[in-house]
């Protein structure tokens, strides 16, 4: 297979181009690059409005990336919303965790960042810290507006992460919240203050989340093998 096909999840908010202010379906172009520096095809998935339509859009893909965005729904993961936790999109919500499962059901190869990591930390069954600087003490993991934290990370020797980015590496965050409890996934990087900054399923699938944005760096380990893993299952299911 020589082009396999990525999916991406996307926004859906007010955004403004030309004469146009209005809700649009939206991602940045990085994600949509990322894709194709690595070999694959990138296809945009907005939130429909049928999770059943989920399956029929995951049997067309080769690999899906659960994309950064807004804050899952505390109720999704049975806690009261934090005081710093706002904007959380049920539609999106439903849309992703509909697509993971159809996903699981299929072994089709996931990568989740930032927001993602934590949806798929919910997804099985997990919580999360809902405002990070709380346990840390600091907000170097988002500095605020638009900016990128710049953040050290050290991976788990042996684990499938490790050996598509290497033992140590300096990473970009934009995110207030994290991962506390993940069942059935491994924890496989943190940063220096104890923040899970990876995680990955055990096995041959490629199940693998990131609470980064390796999209906005020149870091092509994990989408080369993410496109790897798709190009492997896309193989697979025409044979």
């Amino acid at each position: 297979m020589e082009s396999p096909v990525v999916g991406l999840t996307t926004y859906r908010q007010d955004a403004a181009w030309g004469v146009w202010h209005t809700r649009a379906d939206l991602l940045p172009t990085e994600y949509a690059l990322a894709v194709e520096a690595a070999g694959g095809v990138p296809v945009l998935l907005p939130p429909v409005q049928r999770p059943a339509a989920a399956a029929r859009a995951v049997a067309r893909l080769d690999a899906l990336v659960v994309c950064g965005g807004a804050d899952v729904d505390p109720a999704r993961y049975g806690a009261a919303p934090h005081p710093r936790t706002a904007g959380w999109q049920p539609e999106r919500d439903a849309w992703e965790l509909a697509l993971l499962d159809a996903a699981e059901e299929i072994g089709l190869p996931v990568l989740g960042i930032c927001r993602g990591m934590q949806l798929m930390a919910v997804h099985a069954g997990g919580t999360l810290d809902q405002h990070t600087p709380d346990l840390v003490g600091h907000e170097e993991h988002s500095p605020g507006a638009d900016a990128y934290g710049t953040v050290a990370v050290t991976t788990a020797p042996g684990s499938r992460l490790a050996g598509l980015v290497g033992a140590e590496l300096e990473v970009s965050c934009h995110h207030h919240q994290s991962v506390a409890s993940h069942p059935g996934f491994e924890a496989v990087a943190h940063a220096a203050d104890g923040t899970l900054e990876a995680m990955e399923a055990p096995g041959e699938r490629y199940c693998l989340a990131v609470q980064w944005h390796p999209e906005t760096r020149v870091e092509v380990g994990l989408m080369a093998g993410l496109v790897a893993a798709a190009r492997e299952h896309g193989h697979r299911s025409v044979t």
